[in-house]
C-alpha cells in the first residue's frame, strides 16, 4: 500500500497551509489557506493556488484561521464541487471569516487603487481573489463533523477529528486510509494548541499513528507562562497610560482577540488595568465572540462555568465593541490613552492598518504584538523594529514603542511539540514525522530535538515535495 503526500503550502514557511494526500483510490486536501507575506508575492501565490480542483475527492479543514481556510472560496471558484469537512464551530466561524475576507479584499482593493490613482504610486492595481457569492458556495459544500466521530470522506478514507486546543473548533485530523486489506493512519495536527491556557481544552493525543504531519511554528523557542504575560501586559499599559499614549494590539479576530479581552478582564479584577477605555475594533471579532457563546463543547471547565453564570469572560465595564466605521475612525483622532484591539493579526489588512497609520509615528504610543508574525508581513517588520514601515503604500517612521508578548500565542512551543510527538509515538507505530507550518530555523531546531530522541525519519519538506508513506 502506497500513500503519497504533496506539501503544496506552509512548507518551510508559516502560512498558506495546503497538503495533498493521495492513495490508490482517493485524493484528499488538508487545509486550503491563503499565503500571507509580501504583497506582490502573496497575490501571485494566492491567484494560483497550486491545486487541481478536478482531482480532489474531499477537502478537510483543520480550523478557521485564514492561512488555513482563506483559499477555499478560490478553490470553489476554480470548480471544486466536492465536500469540505470540518467541525461545527469551524463551519460557523468560516461563515463569518470568509465573508469578512471577501469584504476586506474588496475594501482594500478600492482603497489601494484610489491611492494609486491619486498619488500615482508605483504599485500594481489590486483585484479581489473572490467575492461573497464564492463564499456562499463554499459554505454550501461544508459538512460539519463532531469531535471523535468516525466519518467516511472518500473511497478508502475515514476521518476522525480530535480537539487541537488551538482556537475555537480547531481539530487534529486523523485519517485512516485503507487499500487491499491494509490500513495506515495519517495524523495532521493543523495548528496545535498549548496546555493549560484559558478558554479552550487541552489538545488530545491520537493513537496508532503511522505518519505525523505536525506544525513547527515555535519549534525553536519556549513560551513564557501565561501568568508572566499578564504582568508584562500590565507594565506596558501603565507605561502608555503615563505617557498619555494609545496601545494598538493587532490581533486575529478569532481566539487572540478573545484571549486578550480575557487577560484585560483579569487585570481589571486585580486592580491593575489603568483607567483607560478598551476598544475591540473589529466587527468580525464582535461576531466571533457571539459564536463562542454557542459552542460550549470547545471550552475548558472554568470557561464553561463563567459562560453559564453571569460573569462573561468577554465583558467588563471599560470594554467597548466597535462595529460602525465612523466610530472606528473617531478612535484615531481622539485624544488621551486608550487600548485598541483590532484585526488583522499580522497587520496585512483590516482596520488595524488605519490605527497603525495614525499612531506609529508618535513615540508615546505602543504597538503590542501578541502573536506570530510571518516573514515579509507588516507585523514582522514591526517586530523587527524597522525604522520605516510601509502602510497603504506609504513609508512611515516607526517611532512608537514595540512590545512583543509571544506568551499569548495559541501555538504549542518547542517543549509542547516534542511532548506531543512523544505521546503520539508512545501510542502507536509511528514511522515518519513531517514538519510543516514553520520557518526553517524553527524546523531545524525541532528536527534536532526529535532526532536526539531517536524519532524515525524526521523531515521538513520543501514546497512541492512529494513523499511516499
Amino acid at each position: 500500500m502506497t500513500i503519497k503526500i504533496e506539501f503544496v503550502g506552509a512548507a518551510r514557511t508559516v502560512t498558506g497551509s495546503k497538503h495533498l494526500v493521495r492513495s490508490a483510490k482517493a485524493s484528499v486536501l488538508l487545509d486550503c489557506g491563503l499565503f500571507q507575506g509580501r504583497r506582490r508575492e502573496s497575490l501571485e501565490k494566492n491567484r494560483s493556488i497550486g491545486i487541481d480542483s478536478t482531482e480532489l475527492d474531499a477537502v478537510i479543514l483543520s480550523h478557521a484561521h485564514i492561512d488555513h481556510s482563506g483559499a477555499l472560496p478560490s478553490l470553489v471558484k476554480l470548480g471544486y464541487e466536492g465536500p469540505i469537512y470540518t467541525t461545527h464551530a469551524t463551519r460557523d466561524l468560516c461563515a463569518l471569516m470568509l465573508t469578512d475576507a471577501a469584504l476586506i479584499q474588496a475594501s482594500d482593493a478600492r482603497y489601494i487603487n484610489k491611492v494609486i490613482e491619486r498619488d500615482h504610486a508605483d504599485m500594481e492595481r489590486v483585484e479581489p481573489l473572490y467575492d461573497t457569492e464564492d463564499v456562499v458556495r463554499t459554505l454550501d459544500q461544508m459538512i460539519s463533523v463532531p469531535y471523535r466521530r468516525r466519518q467516511f470522506v472518500a473511497p478508502g478514507v475515514h476521518l476522525t477529528f480530535l480537539d487541537a486546543g488551538h482556537v475555537l473548533g480547531s481539530a487534529i485530523t486523523v485519517l485512516d486510509i485503507e487499500d487491499e486489506g491494509e490500513t495506515k493512519r495519517v495524523v495532521f495536527t493543523g495548528d496545535l494548541g498549548r496546555r493549560n491556557l484559558p478558554i479552550l481544552r487541552d489538545p488530545e493525543v491520537p493513537s496508532r499513528a503511522h505518519v505525523l504531519i505536525t506544525e513547527s511554528t515555535y519549534g525553536d523557542r519556549l513560551h513564557a507562562p501565561i501568568e508572566e504575560m499578564d504582568d508584562k501586559l500590565a507594565t506596558i499599559l501603565e507605561r502608555a497610560f503615563d505617557r498619555g499614549g494609545k496601545v494598538i494590539i493587532p490581533s486575529f479576530a478569532l481566539e487572540r482577540a478573545q484571549e486578550v479581552v480575557y487577560a484585560l478582564k483579569r487585570l481589571r479584577g486585580q486592580g491593575r488595568l489603568p483607567k483607560m477605555p478598551v476598544y475591540v475594533d473589529s466587527p468580525l471579532a464582535v461576531k466571533i465572540t457571539d459564536v463562542f457563546r454557542i459552542h460550549p463543547e470547545c471550552y475548558d471547565a472554568e470557561t464553561r462555568a463563567l459562560l453559564q453564570g453571569t460573569d462573561s469572560p468577554f465583558e467588563f465595564e471599560e470594554l467597548h465593541y466597535v462595529t460602525d466605521v465612523e466610530d472606528s475612525k473617531a478612535l484615531d483622532v481622539s485624544s488621551g490613552p486608550a487600548i485598541i484591539v483590532s484585526a488583522s493579526g499580522m497587520c496585512e489588512g483590516g482596520r488595524v492598518l488605519h490605527h497603525l497609520k495614525a499612531t506609529v509615528e508618535d513615540e508615546k504610543n505602543v504597538v503590542a504584538i501578541v502573536g506570530f508574525q510571518a516573514q515579509h508581513t507588516l507585523g514582522r517588520r514591526i517586530v523587527e523594529r524597522r525604522p520605516r514601515v510601509r502602510i497603504f503604500g506609504v513609508e512611515r517612521d516607526l517611532r512608537a514603542e514595540v512590545a512583543i508578548l509571544n506568551g499569548f500565542s495559541a501555538h504549542a512551543d518547542q517543549k509542547d511539540l516534542v511532548e506531543f510527538a512523544d505521546a503520539v509515538r508512545d501510542r502507536g507505530p509511528l514511522r515518519q514525522v513531517f514538519l510543516v507550518h514553520g520557518d526553517p530555523p524553527a524546523q531545524s531546531a525541532l528536527q534536532a530535538k526529535l532526532e536526539a530522541k531517536h524519532f524515525p525519519a524526521v523531515r521538513a519538506p520543501a514546497p512541492g515535495d512529494i513523499v511516499t508513506c
